[in-house]
C-alpha cells in the first residue's frame, strides 16, 4: 500500500508540474505576441514609389504649418518599448530614427502628458478640427444690409403674458454721420399702441438689453405679429425711421420654459401710401430643374374691409393659371380684424418649363364673416406678356431670369380684371 500512494504521489506531482510549465508558456508566449504586435505598429513601413504621393499627402496634412501652430494633445508610446533607440531634441521630445511619417512629432508647447515617465511622444490631434461652428450672425452681413435686430420671447401660460427682449441693433446705415437709436415695439393688429426703448446715444451699434410685456390670451396669440420699428432722432429731436422688422408669432413653439432668441435684417418701410384697394407683398421663384413655383404670401397693407371687427378675416388665395384655366389654388391662413395682415406662408406649384409663357400666377385677397358671403378685397396676376404689364410683368420676368432666388416686391390690388 505504501508504494501504491508513492507512484499516486508521484503521478498527481507530475501532472501539476505539467499544468504549471504550460501555464507559464502560455503567459510567456502571450506576453512576447503583444510585444510583437507593438514593435509591428510603431515599425517604420517601407512603401513603393508608386506610393510616394499618397504618403506626401498624409504627412502634409498630418503636420500644421508652422505660421499657425496651436496647441496639440500628444499620442504616447507605452512603456513596453523602451529598448529601442531614440535621440533627444532640444524641446526634451523623443523621437524614433527613421520612423514612419505617421510618427513625426511636432514641436510645439509642452503639455501634462509629456511628464509621463517613461513616455513618448510619436503624433498630435489638432483640437482646431474639433471646434464647434462660429456664430456668424455679427459678421456674416448680405449687400446692402441696414441693420440687424437681436431679441428673443417667451410665452408665460398661467398669467398669458407675452415676454419680449430687445437686446441689440448692429450695422446700422443711417444717411447721417451721428445716430442716437431707439426702437418701438408693436403687437399687430393693433398699431395703436406700443411699447418703447430707451434711446442710446451716438451709436451704430446700440446694446438694449430691455424687457417688455404684452398681455395676450393663448387663443389670441398665434393671430398676432411682433413689429419692431427702429428710429434715429436728429439734433432737432425729429424722428426718423430707419428700418423695420415683422415677426408672425403663429410659426413658433412658446412655452413657459422655451425662451427663443432670434435675429431679422432690418427692412425699409414702404412709405408710399397704399393704393385704392390697398397693396400685397410677396415673393416669386422659379426652379428651373424642379419645374416648381415658390410663392411667399408676405403681407398686405391698406385693405378696405368691408366691416372694421375682430369677427372678420382676412385671407389670401394663390392660384395657378395656364392659358387662363385654373390649375390649382391654395389659401393661407386667416388674420382676423385687420387692415394690414401679416402672413408669411410658402406655397409650391409644379410647372414644366416649356408652360412658362402660358402660365400665370393670381393672388387673391378674400374677406370672410360668419354668415356673410365671401368678398374680393382685391386681386393681382403676374406673368409672361401674354397676361400682364408694367410691375407685374417685370416681377414675372426677374423671376425667371435668376432662377432659384426668391423676388420680393410690392402690388398695388384691383378690383377687376
Amino acid at each position: 500500500t505504501k508504494l501504491a500512494v508513492a507512484v499516486a504521489g508521484g503521478v498527481i506531482g507530475g501532472i501539476l508540474l505539467f499544468i504549471l510549465i504550460g501555464i507559464t508558456t502560455y503567459l510567456l508566449w502571450k506576453k512576447f505576441y503583444y510585444l510583437l504586435s507593438y514593435q509591428k505598429l510603431t515599425s517604420p513601413i517601407k512603401t513603393r514609389n508608386e506610393n510616394g504621393i499618397f504618403q506626401d499627402q498624409l504627412t502634409s496634412e498630418i503636420q500644421p504649418k508652422s505660421t499657425s501652430r496651436s496647441r496639440s494633445v500628444p499620442f504616447i508610446i507605452p512603456p513596453t518599448l523602451h529598448g529601442q533607440d531614440w535621440i533627444n531634441l532640444t524641446n526634451e521630445e523623443h523621437v524614433q530614427e527613421e520612423s514612419d511619417p505617421y510618427m513625426i512629432p511636432q514641436s510645439g508647447p509642452r503639455s501634462s502628458f509629456h511628464s509621463l515617465a517613461g513616455s513618448y511622444v510619436v503624433g498630435t490631434i489638432n483640437p482646431e478640427l474639433y471646434k464647434f461652428p462660429e456664430d456668424k450672425s455679427e459678421t456674416d452681413f448680405p449687400e446692402g444690409n441696414i441693420g440687424r435686430l437681436w431679441f428673443s420671447i417667451e410665452y408665460e401660460q398661467e398669467s398669458e403674458r407675452l415676454l419680449v427682449s430687445l437686446i441689440k441693433v448692429r450695422k446700422l446705415q443711417p444717411p447721417a454721420d451721428s445716430c442716437s437709436p431707439f426702437v418701438k415695439i408693436y403687437l399687430l393688429p393693433d398699431e395703436r399702441s406700443y411699447l418703447q426703448s430707451k434711446t442710446k446715444r451716438k451709436t451704430l451699434n446700440p446694446q438694449f438689453d430691455e424687457n417688455f410685456v404684452f398681455q395676450v390670451s393663448s387663443k389670441m396669440l398665434f393671430q398676432r405679429t411682433l413689429k419692431f420699428l427702429v428710429y434715429r432722432v436728429d439734433k432737432q429731436k425729429k424722428h426718423h425711421l430707419l428700418g423695420q422688422v415683422i415677426f408672425p408669432l403663429k410659426n413658433e413653439t412658446l412655452t413657459d420654459d422655451n425662451k427663443l432668441v432670434i435675429w431679422r435684417d432690418l427692412e425699409k418701410e414702404n412709405l408710399e401710401p397704399p393704393s385704392e384697394y390697398g397693396d400685397i407683398q410677396f415673393s416669386l421663384s422659379y426652379n428651373d430643374y424642379l419645374g416648381r413655383f415658390t410663392v411667399v404670401v408676405l403681407r398686405a397693407r391698406g385693405l378696405k374691409l368691408q366691416e372694421e371687427s375682430h369677427a372678420v378675416s382676412v385671407y389670401v388665395k394663390v392660384s395657378l393659371m395656364n392659358h387662363n384655366k385654373f390649375i390649382k389654388s391654395k389659401k393661407t391662413a386667416a388674420v382676423l380684424g385687420s387692415p394690414n395682415p401679416v402672413y408669411n406662408e410658402t406655397f409650391s406649384f409644379k410647372a414644366d418649363q416649356t408652360e412658362l409663357d402660358t402660365a400665370s400666377l393670381s393672388l387673391s385677397v378674400l374677406q370672410s364673416a360668419k354668415g356673410e358671403k365671401t368678398l374680393l378685397l382685391g386681386r393681382v396676376v403676374v406673368g409672361p406678356f401674354m397676361y400682364t404689364r408694367g410691375k407685374e410683368l417685370e416681377h414675372w420676368n426677374e423671376m425667371i431670369s435668376k432662377p432659384k432666388e426668391l423676388i420680393k416686391r410690392w402690388h398695388a390690388l384691383c378690383h377687376s380684371m
